[in-house]
């Protein structure tokens, strides 16, 4: 069987909910693998809501049908504040960025409260924004970065990132609306545990099944990499 855009594979899927340090309850869903613990956790940070980015945002959607079985990954997906989707809408509302600092800090004591093991935190867009900015915290071990605009996160974030000292894997896509592979390796020079890769012939929202499995092939290399490649068929 190939697996294809609108491939579901088995995993163990349950709605959960945030709680953040100003007071909203935030909806989302863990994904696992089905019948084994997962050997890492992929805490996932959407596009800008504003131009329709939410928790089922393709990239991230195709991450929890398909890693928790081809990778043994957990995937946490949830909306920031104000965000709706199939799941629900979180409390609150856009805040530019700046208020969304609790809502990753929701997130990730949901990752350390219920054990869940070696986590990544994945942002694409907007999301990268809030990686750079807020999940500079022991518990992450990384961070992979999917078409950063750089326009909320400024060079004191990234130097902030650069005394963190976690690895930061950033995917520049070639056609990119916003930061294209040249500029974003001068940008990120400032970080010197950061790995740029350019993505030949992918844009910003990484339309089309190629640059799917692209992505989420990256993430695995870098995540869990006795999982990568990722497989084609089943």
């Amino acid at each position: 069987m190939e697996i294809r855009a609108a491939t579901v594979l088995p995993a163990r899927r349950e709605p959960i909910e945030l709680h953040t340090g100003d007071g909203l309850t935030l909806v989302g869903e863990l994904a696992q693998p089905l019948d084994k613990p997962p050997v890492a956790t992929l805490v996932t940070l959407h596009p800008l809501p504003t131009h329709g980015g939410f928790m089922d945002s393709h990239i991230f959607k195709k991450a929890a049908n398909r890693l928790p079985a081809l990778a043994d990954l957990a995937v946490l997906r949830f909306n920031t504040r104000g965000t709706s989707s199939e799941r629900g809408t979180s409390q609150g509302t856009f805040d530019g960025g700046e208020g969304e600092r609790f809502d990753v800090l929701a997130a990730l004591e949901y990752a350390e409260f219920h054990d869940l093991p070696h986590v990544w935190v994945v942002g694409w867009s907007f999301g990268t924004e809030l990686a750079l900015k807020w999940a500079h915290d022991p518990l992450v071990e990384g961070a992979i970065l999917l078409s950063p605009p750089l326009h909320r996160a400024t060079d004191a974030d990234l130097d902030a990132w650069a005394a963190f000292g976690r690895p930061l894997v950033v995917l520049v896509p070639e056609f990119d609306d916003y930061l294209r592979p040249d500029e974003a390796r001068r940008r990120f020079a400032r970080v010197p545990q950061a790995e740029v890769i350019g993505v030949d012939g992918a844009k910003h929202l990484w339309v089309g099944e190629p640059y799917v499995r692209t992505a989420l092939n990256q993430i695995v290399r870098h995540v869990n990499p006795t999982a990568h490649p990722l497989p084609t068929e089943l």
